[in-house]
């Protein structure tokens, strides 16, 4: 099994790190995508204790739209921060997470976009996919990636939650659609519907712990062995096996990431 999205380098996991790589293996947890926050040096020195425990681990870097404020006066600096973190991080596999939030709006949406629209830039120059956030802001992201990606750019939505129609525009793009511990939760029937629609050589699993922990760790810590349970979601829906849905959206994650 793959975590294809994690934030094992954050401070949630400082003080017993050593005992969620254990378990992480123990529940066969293969490999990890590490999402780093862009310029963040703190967290970029706890990655490098993660690769050291955990040498199968891959990282991702990128300045997130709650970030984007901070680069408000000049968005190309933030395609500079990313790029030189990425060129000085030898595990470094895709730029992210990047995208767009209209629900918390921490940035404004016009700053948002430009860090967006230049780290999309990056990554087509990079030749390397992006890990994209979206939330409530569904239109912009599909038009950025249609704009900047010029088609030759490749990705997946991170934590997909949405419907139909955002999976099929995903798709068309040539993109892969992640999901995590809501597809456990009691009320995402509506979820489970429009994933399980979707092809599984499309589809990676994440936790994007320490968030979302699925059922029946909810409302708890999250963590890479915690996966396991996405999986096998994953594989009701499918009417498989979880060890075959495994397989699959590992060769998945290979595909998209070449770790």
């Amino acid at each position: 099994m793959i975590d294809s999205h994690c934030h094992l380098a954050d401070e949630a996991f400082a003080e017993d790190l050593d005992a969620v790589i254990d378990r992480a293996r123990a529940a066969g947890i293969a490999r990890a995508l590490v999402i780093l926050a862009g310029g963040d040096g703190a967290e970029a020195a706890r990655a490098e204790r993660v690769a050291a425990r955990w040498p199968e681990v891959r990282l991702a870097v990128g300045v997130h739209p709650h970030s984007a404020a901070a680069f408000a006066d000049d968005s190309d600096r933030a395609a500079a921060v990313v790029r030189r973190q990425f060129d000085g991080t030898g595990l470094a596999r895709a730029v992210g997470e990047i995208g767009l939030d209209y629900h918390y709006d921490f940035a404004p949406r016009d700053v948002q976009q430009a860090v967006f629209r230049v780290q999309v830039r990056l990554a087509r120059e990079l030749d390397r996919p992006v890990v994209i956030h979206t939330r409530e802001a569904d239109d912009d992201t599909l038009t950025i990636l249609r704009d900047e990606g010029e088609g030759a750019v490749r990705g997946v939505l991170h934590c997909f939650t949405g419907g139909a129609a955002l999976a099929a525009a995903a798709l068309e793009l040539g993109f892969y659609l992640s999901v995590a511990g809501i597809l456990t939760f009691p009320k995402a029937a509506a979820l489970r519907d429009t994933v399980g629609r979707v092809p599984l050589d499309r589809v990676l699993t994440e936790t994007d712990s320490p968030y979302l922990a699925p059922v029946p760790h909810r409302g708890g810590r999250n963590e890479p062995a915690y996966v396991a349970q996405v999986v096998a979601a994953l594989a009701a829906l499918h009417g498989m096996a979880p060890g075959e849905v495994a397989a699959r959206t590992a060769a998945n994650f290979d595909a998209l990431f070449r770790p």
